[in-house]
Formats: C-alpha cells, structure tokens, sequence
C-alpha cells in the first residue's frame, strides 16, 4: 500500500461514522452485518486502524454503500486539503470533493468554444497572462491580477488568448442552492 493509499484509508473513519448513524445502526449491527469486530470497527470510525481493501468492502457492503462513495464522503469532510500545483496544460481541480466552494484552475491557451451559464455566483481571477471573457453581450479584456465577478445567472464565455495563460475560477458549487433569497 503507498502512502497515499494509507491516507486515503485512513480518512474515512468519519464518513463511516456519519453513514452508520444515518441509518440508525450501532456498532454491533455494523459487526454483525461484515463480519468485523467492533473493536475494529471503532478504531476505523477513530481513524486509529487503517481496513484492508477487503474490509473496507465489507464495512460498505454493512452500509448499504460503496468503498468509492464512503472515500468521496471522506474527501468532503476533510477541512484541510492541500491540492499541488501542476503545469501541464488543461484544467485541474483545486478543491477536491463536494463543497459548497468549486474551483477550478485553467492553464494555457484554452478556449472552451462555448457559453456557460451557472445558476451561481462565479469568480475569475487571472494568476498569468490575459483572458478575454463575453458577459451579457459585452467583452471584457482581464489582464494578470485582475478579477471578473459574474453572479448566478449570467451568460458568459471565455478564452485565455496568451501561452501560459493561468485562470482560477471559484464559485457556489452547482450543487448548493445559493440562489435562495430568505427576504421572500
């Protein structure tokens, strides 16, 4: 097992946690269920036993889940994530899991040849180069260090027109209902 896979393993003692007690179950029912200790399965939801392969399959399986999920939960939880810098061309993520924040990191001379509409508010923030951004029919030209705020709604397109171009784009995740006005 490599190291990262050692800290993949031991990051999700607390979606097991979180999905044992979503469904009402104790310890005992999740033991009697795969076949593992309690023992065992306090130190996996401490984070003080690292499950094998096999036994994180039997813990999912007692779940009613799967091993990808349970390791996507962990991803989620997590309130610190370092996520290192890259420079091949292309786009990476720069927050990894499902959070209320997204954000992505373009690098390069990218142009997506399509408009985006996000039901979000959305921020661009050139790192390196220049990228020219179309917004409700009207042409932005955004230069290293400049900022682009666009909220949830807004039609936009965008291309980075310089090599070695670096755009960062944080936003509300799809997936949070932001546009949510409580005044109404």
């Amino acid at each position: 097992m490599g190291e990262k896979d050692e800290k993949e393993a031991l990051r999700v003692g607390a979606a097991v946690r979180r999905r044992r007690r979503s469904l009402g179950l104790t310890l005992a029912a999740v033991a009697a269920r795969s076949g593992l200790s309690v023992p065992f399965l306090s130190q996996i939801e401490n984070e003080r036993a690292r499950p094998s392969a096999q036994s994180l399959t039997r813990v999912a399986g007692a779940l009613e889940t799967t091993t990808a999920k349970l390791r996507e939960a962990a991803d989620s939880a997590r309130a610190v994530d370092v996520v290192r810098g890259g420079d091949e061309d292309g786009a990476r993520r720069v927050v990894r899991g499902r959070h209320q924040l997204s954000a992505l990191e373009f690098i390069g001379e990218q142009d997506l040849g399509r408009e985006f509409q996000h039901r979000n508010d959305e921020l661009m923030y050139v790192v390196e180069g220049a990228v020219e951004v179309e917004a409700e029919g009207q042409a932005y030209r955004l230069d290293r260090g400049d900022t682009l705020f666009l909220s949830g709604g807004v039609r936009h397109r965008w291309r980075a027109t310089l090599p070695g171009t670096r755009l960062l784009v944080v936003a509300v995740a799809e997936h949070i209902d932001a546009t949510y006005d409580s005044r109404r």
